[in-house]
């Protein structure tokens, strides 16, 4: 059984609509819900919710939060995936990356551009795609979305098309 721990950060994928006020926002933890959908009969799935933020809204103090929390999974030698707002996601990863140069693991991060539930939603393909990736990658820090992996370093988000492209 292969161990891969999600860590939730919030972001878009983690999203809800409000009725009350009429706005798309981060409220409540839904990844374990998508998860029960999923079929994984080899891996074991580890969740911890961190936060539930959209990622403009992250702090220095919510990054060192997730350092923390990966440093202590990474001792276990488990592949950690961690769902991120697209905004910052990137930003997060090389740092990140600068806190851990010589990882054992693959360190994934994922999201998605439209929340988890709502009509062509990207979330779960990109969840999906980040478990399996989890398994596949050599360690290093990585964006997993759309089909495509990218290294942290040489990946950006285009706002204009929707989706991460290699730099």
């Amino acid at each position: 059984m292969q161990r891969i721990y999600l860590l939730s950060t919030g972001g878009t994928i983690e999203k809800v609509y409000s009725e009350q006020s009429g706005v798309v926002e981060n409220r409540v933890a839904k990844l374990d819900r998508y998860l029960r959908m999923l079929r994984l009969p080899d891996a074991e799935v580890h969740t911890i919710h961190l936060m539930n933020k959209d990622s403009l809204e992250m702090t220095d103090a919510d990054r060192a939060d997730v350092r923390d929390h990966v440093a202590q999974l990474l001792s276990e030698g488990a592949p950690i995936v961690i769902s991120h707002g697209t905004d910052t996601m990137v930003e997060t990863g090389l740092f990140l990356q600068r806190a851990f140069p010589e990882l054992k693991a693959p360190v994934i991060l994922t999201g998605a551009m439209t929340p988890l539930g709502f009509e062509g939603s990207d979330g779960l393909q990109n969840l999906t795609e980040s478990l399996l990736a989890a398994r596949l990658l050599s360690p290093g820090v990585f964006v997993v979305m759309h089909g495509q992996v990218f290294p942290v370093s040489r990946v950006r988000k285009d706002k204009d098309r929707a989706t991460f492209v290699r730099t």
